[in-house]
């Protein structure tokens, strides 16, 4: 309950200046913990909700919109979104509502000046181990290889995993050209020597091309190496083990040289983790209530949770709201954490 109380001294702070704001903090947290105060399914009004293009965070939307209507009482309208488009929108007009997936890397400098002034508010980390990107390869190649732990050593054995365009040579995969990622996977593959190791860098062209390397290499139980990321359905779909480069992470040398498109002299690096949060603007508690803004500050789920979901929505060829109905009647023990008992029972009897 204290993240419960910072999150609304926060809101208040921009609006009512810091002495009103902590009384306000403090009043906030105190009518969730009252027995008798505000019903919880009472007094939610009208929030907009950004439904982003990936997966993920689409999914978020439709499980925070069901819960929030069924749970709490509100009218949720979910809105078209994307990074940075919903966020220039939130900032600007303090519209939509809430985002419930923003990747703060992708814009930290602009997110920070919102957050510092109080225009935006930082309610969760909703992915609680961050999104992940890496180099990978499938399980049955690491359990058959226990000595392969790190990058350096997958490039060891060129052999393991044979380039479609040489099998003579080895494969390393890269996201398509016009995608951020192929900067720093092409320069740690500089890094590391790759073709003195034997290896090809393969530009996969597309999602979709990516995607199918990695299908057709478990089919038919070959190795295979390269760039990938999570939450994704591939990931749920296939079990992968992320390699360590046997560097931590140097955030001044990735923003320096390992993000930069032909950096001259790239050195190992490894991936950072990106923090993922879920934003509101400083009106939403207004709109939404202590009680589901309580909600929203709980609202947290792993990779791996998230890697299933989507990987059974992929299966199924199933929409985001199915998916999302698919979470909250299969992953109860998770979700129920997020609301008292109430909500749950409310939840669990409209599905």
């Amino acid at each position: 309950m204290k993240n419960m109380r910072d999150i609304c001294e926060r809101v208040a702070k921009a609006a009512i200046g810091p002495t009103l704001a902590t009384a306000f903090g403090f009043l906030a947290g105190a009518l969730v913990l009252l027995p008798g105060g505000p019903a919880r399914a009472e007094g939610c009004g009208t929030i907009s909700i950004a439904e982003m293009t990936w997966g993920s965070a689409a999914i978020t939307a439709h499980i925070d919109r069901f819960i929030l209507e069924k749970g709490y009482g509100c009218t949720v309208t979910l809105v078209p979104g994307d990074t940075m488009p919903t966020f220039a929108s939130m900032n600007a007009e303090g519209r939509p509502d809430m985002a419930p997936e923003i990747w703060a890397a992708s814009l930290q400098r602009p997110l920070d000046d919102a957050l510092r002034d109080g225009r935006l508010v930082e309610t969760t980390r909703v992915l609680t181990d961050g999104g992940v990107e890496g180099w990978w390869i499938p399980r049955y190649i690491s359990e058959a290889h226990p000595d392969i732990k790190t990058v350096q050593d997958a490039l060891k054995h060129p052999d393991l995993f044979p380039s479609p365009q040489d099998p003579a040579k080895g494969a390393v995969h890269t996201c398509p050209a016009d995608w951020n990622c192929q900067i720093p996977t092409a320069n740690l593959y500089r890094a590391l020597k790759g073709d003195d190791a034997g290896f090809q860098l393969i530009d996969s062209g597309s999602a979709a091309r990516l995607d199918g390397s990695i299908a057709r290499a478990f089919e038919e139980k070959k190795g295979w190496l390269g760039y990938y990321w999570a939450p994704t359905a591939i990931l749920g779909k296939y079990e992968m083990v992320k390699l360590s480069f046997g560097v931590a992470h140097d955030r001044a040398e990735w923003n320096s040289c390992t993000a930069v498109p032909d950096c001259s002299a790239p050195v190992v690096n490894g991936y950072p983790t990106t923090d993922v949060y879920t934003i509101v603007t400083r009106d939403f508690p207004e709109k939404a209530g202590p009680a589901a803004l309580a909600y929203v500050s709980k609202r947290q789920w792993d990779n791996q949770t998230v890697n299933g979901v989507l990987a059974h929505m992929d299966q199924t060829n199933g929409s985001r709201e199915d998916a999302a109905r698919y979470f909250l009647t299969t992953f109860e023990p998770v979700w129920a954490t997020w609301v008292p008992a109430d909500i749950a029972a409310k939840v669990k009897a409209a599905l």
